[in-house]
């Protein structure tokens, strides 16, 4: 049976007061993106504002490209598909078999307090069905509650952007949080690796990654929780 994956990604594009652009980070989204749609799944695309979400034209240079990238910035067909998200405001957990989350820093400003992510979350983990994010997109977690009340990070194994990525990419006193602080704050078991390392964790249905290097192997672990239903 063709498995359902829900992608959400960010609608904000303004890092913090810099009069830079932000948005989603281009490999975090095509990476697993491929992984999914390559094993046969079928992908729908969501943000808060739905249409076509913003990309951290960071992520756009010539250092941060990868093969998946480059796959992408050459599909026309997935740029279309991309540039028309649903509203976050009309997509309905059950109709999905998974959700997954691209990071870059918007999560960080909009994501992190939506509403409508939060009970999509949560209705996801109520019903047993994987939840995933990578890179600065563990942030989207740390407000969503399971049936008792608790954060759905507490005392799971999670991972997500570093204090001490965070600091290599000089936005430590940008962001309006810290992801690795955050996690730890809502009793996650937070472990990480060196900077710029592939890391993932997945604790039950659960699955987060520490950066961009992170991507596939979060996608990777969906698809095995889902062959295993």
């Amino acid at each position: 049976m063709t498995k359902r994956i829900l992608i959400v990604l960010t609608s904000h594009n303004q890092l913090g007061n810099t009069g830079e652009k932000t948005g989603f980070w281009l490999e975090e989204f095509a990476a697993p993106y491929y992984v999914f749609k390559d094993a046969g799944a079928e992908i729908t695309l969501a943000s808060p504002n739905g249409g076509q979400p913003p990309l951290d034209p960071k992520s756009e240079l010539k250092d941060f490209q990868t093969d998946a990238t480059r796959r992408f910035n050459a599909d026309t067909k997935s740029q279309a598909q991309l540039a028309e998200t649903a509203k976050l405001s009309e997509v309905n957990a059950s109709d999905y078999d998974a959700i997954f989350y691209p990071g870059g820093h918007g999560p960080l400003w909009d994501l992190v307090n939506d509403q409508n992510s939060i009970q999509l979350i949560e209705s996801f983990w109520a019903q047993n069905k994987p939840v995933s994010a990578v890179c600065h997109a563990p942030i989207v977690l740390v407000n969503a509650k399971d049936e008792n009340g608790n954060p759905i990070v507490k005392d799971k194994e999670v991972t997500g952007f570093t204090n001490d990525e965070e600091a290599a990419v000089g936005l430590t006193d940008v962001v309006p949080m810290l992801v690795e602080n955050q996690l730890i704050e809502k009793g996650g078991n937070y472990s990480k690796a060196d900077n710029f390392t592939p890391y993932m964790r997945s604790d039950g249905n659960l699955i987060t990654g520490q950066n961009p290097a992170s991507s596939e192997s979060v996608a990777l672990a969906v698809l095995d929780l889902l062959s295993n239903e």
